[in-house]
Parts: structure tokens; C-alpha cells; sequence
């Protein structure tokens, strides 16, 4: 179903490779397009203090892979290393979240069923929540319900910024130019970033022309509201928000069209 069909990738260089190969192996041309740059915060003053009081924390809370590496990153710089977690508990959001932490042959305490933070704040339940300590370092710029919800319920957390994502410069105008002609059969997102850095790069102005032929594709519900509130029709998300369930969900929205 796939066969020749052009698909936009917009995840950072370094992600979109095994994102492409799928594509690629089910005959689509992916097009990677990276729509965000992920570096490290601009200062690590907050998340040095952080680190070296880790023990002091119940809980670890990762949201992303980006977060663990950044993350796992810091602590070895700083010359810790996984013991400094002993009798922390940790959280993670998403099965390939909780896979990049056991890479680092750390056990996973609390995975939700469903990848977003109000699963996990389901997932520990008010009792695990009042009076304790949770850290949690993650994007500069991130949906605050997590933290605030933790408050709320008499817990305490340290929000951390371990990266940010910055729009990197790149050449918009030649695929203007594809998506306008209605070369480009599906735009990807797997991020509110990359959605926002997309109308950041192509121009607010221009979505409703540039998009017109265009099928777009998100990751999951948060994505796709972003989507949303920047005017597109969201048409294909899968219902496990992992990327290889993102590539089956577009290979089954063409197979029947």
C-alpha cells in the first residue's frame, strides 16, 4: 500500500532513521526533514543540584528517550553512576522510554498502560503520591499536568530542564514548492515540537495551501491536538503512540483508500 508513496519525517536527524527504515521497508520514499534540533539546557546550575541529591528523591520520573539521555548523560559527566538511584523508584512513559532506561541496566518500577502523563499519575494513585519527593527532568518547554497534579495531591517534585528543542535552519523552500504540487503524500509528527517548528519553518499563513493534498499523520492525542489548534485535520493516529505502530497505521489508512 505504500509502494512510491512520499512520506515526511520530521524527528531529529538522529531519531529518524529507524523511523525511516520502516518506511522505506514497506515501500514508502521517506523524506527526512528534521522539524526540531534537540540540545542541552542552557544552564545545568538547577539540574547539577538535582543529581547530586538523588537519593533524597521517592521517585524518577522520564517521559522520553531524549530525557534519558540527556539525563544518564549528565549524571556520568558530573561522575556518578546508577547507584546514586538505589532506592528510588522509577517512572517511565512510554515502552521505548522504559527500554532506553534498562539500557542502562536500571529496572523500571511503573510503565502505564497508556503513553501520557495522566496514565502515570493513574498508575501511582494518590497514596503513592502524598508526601513524597519526585524528580523529574525532562524538555525546557513541556505540558505542565504532570507537576501540577503531583502538587496538587501533596506530593513534591523538581521540574528540571535536561534539553530543549530549537528549530534548526534548513531548506523550506524546495519543499514548499513538493507539498503545494501534492508530491508529498504524508506529513509525520511525533512530537508537539516538531508540529510547532513545522508551522515555525513553513509559515502559519501557508498550512492551509501546503497541506491541501497532504495526509497528516500523528503519534498520539497530544500531537495531534497541537496539530489541531494550528488548523490542520489530523486523518491517521495510531492507538499505541510508538512509532512503529505510527508507520503499521499509515501502511492500513492506504491499503483500504
Amino acid at each position: 500500500p505504500l509502494f512510491a508513496k512520499r512520506v515526511f519525517v520530521t524527528r531529529t536527524t538522529e531519531q529518524a532513521g529507524t523511523f525511516s527504515d520502516i518506511l522505506n521497508d514497506m515501500g514508502a520514499e521517506a523524506i527526512e526533514f528534521p522539524t526540531i534540533k534537540i540540545v542541552g539546557p542552557e544552564s545545568h546550575t538547577a539540574l547539577d543540584a538535582s543529581i547530586k541529591r538523588l537519593s533524597s528523591y521517592d521517585y524518577l520520573i522520564l517521559t522520553s528517550v531524549n530525557g534519558v539521555k540527556y539525563f544518564f548523560e549528565r549524571l556520568y559527566k558530573l561522575g556518578y553512576d546508577v547507584r546514586e538511584l538505589k532506592g528510588v523508584k522509577i517512572c517511565a512513559i512510554g515502552p521505548m522510554t522504559a527500554r532506553a532506561i534498562e539500557a542502562q541496566n536500571i529496572k523500571v518500577d511503573i510503565v502505564p498502560d497508556e503513553f501520557r502523563a495522566e496514565a502515570l499519575l493513574k498508575s501511582l494513585g494518590t497514596r503513592r503520591i502524598k508526601g513524597k519527593k519526585f524528580f523529574l527532568p525532562r524538555a525546557k518547554v513541556a505540558r505542565e499536568i504532570l507537576p501540577d497534579e503531583i502538587r496538587r495531591l501533596g506530593g513534591k517534585i523538581d521540574v528540571r530542564p535536561v534539553y530543549r528543542t530549537i528549530a534548526p535552519r534548513s531548506g523550506a523552500l524546495e519543499y514548499k514548492k513538493e507539498f503545494k504540487k501534492g508530491l508529498v503524500d504524508v506529513v509525520t509528527f511525533t512530537s508537539s515540537s516538531t508540529v510547532t517548528n513545522f508551522v515555525k519553518i513553513f509559515g502559519k499563513k501557508d498550512l492551509p495551501a501546503l497541506l491541501k493534498k497532504t495526509t497528516v499523520a500523528c503519534i498520539g492525542p497530544i500531537t495531534a491536538d497541537t496539530a489541531r489548534a494550528y488548523g490542520m485535520k489530523v486523518d491517521i493516529m495510531p492507538k499505541d503512540y510508538t512509532v512503529p505502530a505510527l508507520a503499521r497505521e499509515i501502511e492500513d489508512y492506504f491499503s483500504v483508500k
